[in-house]
């Protein structure tokens, strides 16, 4: 097994535990808490990622409406997301999501409102142009997912005059979409991202949304109902996702020591280092350090994070054949794991 293996399965574990989330919140909470959620997220996730990746994806000097919609197909398509980039002019430029769509990957888009595109879309879209001090740059959005149409898609253009709050985001979805240009579509500069590089953005493109996704539903919900609720999605992504991580990993399917190498070998893929011991009662302690999944997180917002995080991997241990009894003792800067046999007797 190399990093590698690892890497790519936290990616995808990553990738579930947001959409199973977003499904839990979709069920449990209002259409009004998901949108709040989602605008919320996706502004926390501008203010972070936008213009500091501008440099890393050779966009500076670019007129600002193609930046922004080569922004977005280049930084998606790091993140294992397939956007098209249609250029019409040097004001106006347009973006298209491929399917299978990486948000509601599977069944899942069947499941979420409608109201989670509009919060994206208000909350990251409709921002870019105050970011880049543009006051005539908007985003025009021609078709939606949760609407039936082709997918999102749109366009973002420089105005004639500057535009109001409310005209940041506009609706326009009778206008023709531009034929697609293989030829046209940017990449990123090849002296920066290369294979190693990009797997591992692959991976942090999922954990991010995991991490601002979580901080903003406390800001939504209240932290006692965020952890209810990530904790049990993750939970049920861990057990539903442990096979395929397992098969990733070389894992086996065992009693508690097994479930120990497990943690080591996926813990690498998070960049996080794992130290192993047996007690005298044959119970097997995992030390793990680094916890790149809280970096720069801190005070409550770091354990919450790492209360909801656990279940995910409470979840893949007890997904294993043997019954396995998961104890975790959670610091700020270590988690340590204590893994044991256990009965499983059935009561009436």
């Amino acid at each position: 097994m190399s990093d590698s293996h690892a890497v790519a399965a936290q990616a995808e574990l990553h990738h579930q535990y947001f959409i199973g989330l977003q499904l839990m919140v979709a069920v449990e909470e209002s259409r009004s808490t998901v949108y709040d959620w989602m605008f919320r997220l996706f502004r926390r996730q501008h203010e972070e990622k936008f213009l500091s990746s501008f440099d890393k994806l050779g966009l500076r000097g670019l007129p600002d409406a193609i930046a922004c919609a080569q922004y977005h197909a280049l930084s998606n398509r790091v993140g294992g997301v397939t956007v098209e980039y249609m250029q019409e002019s040097a004001s106006k430029a347009w973006v298209r999501f491929r399917y299978p769509r990486w948000m509601y990957a599977g069944a899942a888009i069947c499941g979420i409102p409608v109201e989670a595109s509009r919060g994206f879309l208000y909350g990251w879209y409709a921002q870019n142009g105050v970011s880049l001090n543009n006051p005539r740059l908007g985003f025009v959005c021609v078709s939606e997912d949760m609407t039936g149409q082709f997918g999102l898609c749109g366009y973002f253009k420089e105005f004639d005059h500057s535009l109001s709050p409310e005209e940041r985001l506009q609706f326009a979805p009778n206008e023709a979409v531009p034929q697609f240009n293989m030829a046209q579509q940017p990449d990123p500069p090849n002296d920066q991202w290369n294979s190693v590089r990009l797997a591992k953005a692959n991976r942090n493109y999922a954990v991010e949304y995991i991490r601002n996704g979580i901080c903003a539903l406390i800001a939504v919900v209240g932290r006692a109902r965020t952890e209810e609720l990530a904790g049990r999605a993750g939970r049920l992504i861990g057990l539903q996702h442990y096979p395929q991580m397992a098969e990733q990993v070389g894992a086996v399917d065992g009693g508690a020591n097994n479930a120990a190498e497990f943690l080591r070998s996926i813990m690498m893929g998070m960049g996080d280092a794992c130290s192993q011991q047996r007690l005298a009662d044959g119970s097997i302690v995992v030390t793990q350090t680094g916890l790149s999944i809280v970096r720069n997180l801190e005070g409550a917002d770091r354990h919450s994070m790492l209360v909801v995080w656990v279940e995910l991997w409470r979840g893949a241990i007890h997904s294993h054949r043997a019954f396995i009894d998961v104890q975790c003792d959670i610091t700020a800067e270590y988690l340590r794991w204590t893994l044991s046999d256990a009965a499983r007797v059935l009561t009436s």
